[in-house]
């Protein structure tokens, strides 16, 4: 795919009702802190944390779906007001049509914001394929529009200020 200009990634923006997040490199900063016991910490920005609650109250939808299990991110992510989690699943694909038949959804209602190789499925088939600034090259060249901030600095909220300017809702 090539970017968008900005007219025809507006246009795509404004008919968006769901935006799809991975976990580990898009709201985090894909770096996993391994305690002694073998628990795992992960940082999260506020911002993007805000963002996603001014979409939800926007009356949009978010959806994450990660190939990793996070019970503290599932837990954060509740509390942010997400109902659609889809944890602990390398395929991504069934989950997302899943969430998109549960939500009455087609694909150019769609947008997913992915940084490797497994988020390619979603972002080929979305409307709005979007990525991170330190995403992987196979998903910097899928990717419709890319983030000034890397994963886990802001790029989310990036993305949802892009959708929500877009729709007149911000």
């Amino acid at each position: 795919m090539a970017l968008l200009d900005s007219s025809e990634l507006v246009w795509r923006a404004r008919d968006i009702r769901c935006l799809f997040l991975d976990i580990d490199g898009v709201l985090t900063d894909g770096k996993l802190y391994l305690g002694p016991n073998g628990e795992e910490t992960k940082t999260n920005y506020v911002r993007d944390g805000l963002g996603i609650k001014m979409m939800l109250k926007a009356g949009l939808h978010v959806a994450v779906i990660s190939g990793r299990p996070s019970e503290t991110m599932r837990q954060r992510l509740s509390w942010l007001g997400v109902q659609h989690i889809a944890l602990d699943t390398e395929d991504k694909l069934p989950a997302y049509l899943r969430i998109c038949d549960e939500l009455r959804l087609n694909d150019q209602q769609c947008a997913h914001m992915g940084d490797d190789v497994p988020d390619l499925p979603l972002m080929q088939r979305v409307s709005l394929a979007l990525s991170v600034a330190d995403a992987h090259p196979k998903a910097l060249n899928a990717a419709h529009w890319v983030s000034r901030y890397n994963g886990g600095h802001g790029a989310v909220r990036e993305a949802i200020d892009l959708i929500l300017d877009a729709q007149g809702l911000a």
